[in-house]
């Protein structure tokens, strides 16, 4: 509410808010009056009808405001009242419960005139009495404000605030609150050490890694010469921490710092990024020195590494970057070491790469899409656009639209609009797969159940999950709080999932989609008849929806084979109590041939494409 008054009769067409509310609490009709303190709605005096329905009159509402105007002067009068009784102790009671020194000094002649318990406290010992008087009695010029002050003699530190006030005799005084702010300042020191240095290692971090650099920059420009990062990554990090524990990968990361730090030229100058990332800074004063370094830290992993008494073997892959060649820009800098890092990677590892135009154009492409896309999902999917493809079941005769498969797209305000086979891969790479998925189906779900409400209960909406989401720990409580968020109903969701994943893991595949299928959930297999397809897997999955790749329908009706194996997949499904899906249906011969098969359902460019949400509750809504 505004602070405006409200009247609401039962007939009174009310916005979605107000409606809400009337709902949730059961009330016919209301009046709503603001009741003011100081000048401001501090609250509101409601009057409610539960039991039936109300028209107010006139006179209702003339008795209401009446009764509004005597309970606000009762509280007006209350307010004033408990104020002026209090305010008096309450006043000493903040004073010396402030948590702060306080004191008020006379201008002229520097005496105390007030001084709180906290404030005798801070100077018990002499000293600290002697330190603190001479700071109180500094000349008023200037001291307005709040300064820092070190206790001489000691290692206190006080935050001093100085104002001018009033004091009860009329005279001006000088009003300070005092802070001990030692432990604080003892706790940034300590933060800012550590803020430095990698808590593994014993290196310095990435943010002292960077201010480094930025200095070399300058000191390289300024002195015309040249300088080098050599940006460096483990081979296979993950097989030592995934076989051995990460205890041991701890172990071995701090076996390689300490190498790398006891190096000639690069003592002083190693950095640990982050995992198993290494950065060193080859200064201009070492910079002859350069491609000794660079063998060095080859010989260096080319030999064994002693973990908890056994010999293991981890290669490196090294990109370089030259100063001012390659650039003069910290984060062109930094990016182009990525780059030359990958290109190594990419070559076969165990390998050192200098940074190339021509060889890194196309990891500059990822590069760009990977940094618009850990951007999009921090700023919470909002680019991730989800769009519907209408489901047709033309097992009747009117060929009615029952729903639709939710597809994600994404709107990129820096690369454009982007398909799913550019983004998808990449997004499962760097581990996006859930937070965008999860986007997608809350989307789907809350689209479904506004289609529920509005006239279509039978609409359902498919929404496809990929390899990664369904091997996460927690993809039932995920799917479980997508169905208590949106409160769409369970048996009008239908979970894509594909035949791949199945043949990967079966058993854990069947353990998953039972779960999904007690919350009362629809699966679908999707793609059948691609990759390693077996009838087999109909039977032994829990499974609503198989899902027939567009690849055996463009001939449908003409090729033999791809009519028997629309036609068998159809029977099967038909003796378990399964549905058939058709994909990719783009014209009316295929329509039609498929009429015959004990086909339930088909999608494809014949009905529709992929429309946005506003298109397809256009068209199939409204």
């Amino acid at each position: 509410m505004t602070g405006r008054p409200y009247t609401i009769s039962s007939e009174t067409i009310m916005p979605k808010p107000f409606l809400d509310y009337f709902t949730r609490y059961e009330i016919r009709c209301g009046v709503f009056l603001p009741l003011n303190v100081n000048g401001k709605c501090s609250m509101y005096l409601c009057f409610t009808m539960m039991e039936e329905d109300r028209k107010w009159s006139v006179e209702d509402l003339r008795f209401l405001n009446d009764v509004k105007r005597i309970t606000q002067t009762i509280l007006v009068k209350r307010i004033t009242k408990n104020s002026l009784a209090s305010s008096y102790a309450a006043l000493d009671a903040i004073l010396e419960n402030a948590g702060c020194g306080i004191s008020v000094n006379d201008l002229k002649t520097g005496q105390i005139l007030y001084a709180n318990d906290a404030f005798k406290e801070m100077s018990m010992t002499e000293q600290d009495r002697i330190e603190l008087e001479k700071v109180l009695t500094i000349s008023p010029d200037g001291m307005e404000g709040i300064h820092e002050y070190r206790v001489a003699g000691s290692d206190k530190w006080l935050e001093i605030t100085f104002s001018k006030i009033g004091w009860v005799d009329g005279k001006e005084v000088r009003l300070a609150t005092i802070y001990d702010i030692s432990k604080t300042k003892r706790y940034q020191e300590r933060i800012e050490h550590q803020a430095n240095e990698d808590y593994l290692t014993g290196l310095y971090n990435r943010m002292r890694f960077e201010e480094d650099l930025t200095k070399e920059i300058h000191a390289t420009v300024r002195s015309g010469g040249e300088s080098a990062i050599l940006y460096i990554d483990l081979d296979d990090f993950n097989h030592i921490n995934d076989g051995l524990g990460h205890h041991v990968g701890d172990l071995l990361l701090q076996n390689v710092a300490d190498a790398l730090g006891h190096m000639d030229g690069v003592a002083g100058h190693c950095y640990r990024l982050g995992g198993d990332e290494f950065a060193v800074i080859v200064t201009t004063r070492h910079i002859e020195q350069r491609d000794a370094m660079i063998r060095n830290i080859q010989n260096l992993f080319s030999r064994p590494w002693l973990l908890q008494g056994t010999e293991y073997y981890c290669t490196m892959s090294m990109g370089v970057v030259r100063i001012p060649k390659d650039g003069i820009d910290l984060s062109l800098l930094l990016q182009r070491a990525d780059i030359a890092l990958h290109w190594a990677k990419s070559q076969g590892k165990n390998r050192v790469e200098y940074y190339n135009n021509n060889q890194c154009t196309s990891s500059v492409e990822r590069l760009d899409m990977e940094k618009c896309m850990r951007e999009a999902v921090e700023q919470g999917c909002k680019e991730f656009e989800v769009y519907y493809q209408p489901l047709i079941d033309i097992s009747k005769p009117e060929r009615p639209c029952c729903g639709a498969e939710a597809l994600v797209r994404w709107n990129s305000p820096k690369l454009g609009f982007v398909m799913p086979s550019e983004f998808i891969a990449l997004a499962e790479y760097l581990g996006l797969i859930n937070e965008i998925g999860y986007h997608v189906l809350i989307e789907a779900c809350k689209r479904c159940k506004y289609w529920n409400d509005f006239g279509h209960p039978e609409y359902k909406v498919n929404v496809n999950l990929s390899v990664i989401q369904l091997l996460q720990n927690d993809i039932i409580d995920t799917i479980k709080n997508a169905l208590t968020e949106t409160e769409v109903q369970p048996s009008n969701l239908t979970l894509e999932v594909t035949e791949g994943l199945a043949i990967n893991d079966m058993k854990r595949m069947q353990e998953v989609l039972r779960e999904i299928k007690k919350l009362g959930v629809r699966v679908a297999l999707d793609d059948f008849g691609t990759g390693y397809s077996s009838l087999n897997h109909i039977r032994s999955m829990p499974i609503d929806v198989i899902k027939i790749d567009k690849c055996f329908v463009e001939d449908v009706g003409e090729d033999v084979f791809s009519e028997a194996f629309v036609k068998s997949v159809s029977q099967l499904a038909d003796a378990l109590h399964m549905h058939v899906c058709v994909e990719g249906v783009e014209d009316k011969n295929q329509c039609d041939a498929l009429k015959d098969m004990n086909v339930d359902l088909i999608q494809g460019y014949l009905f529709d494409k992929p429309l946005s949400v506003d298109d397809f509750e256009q068209k199939y809504l409204y």
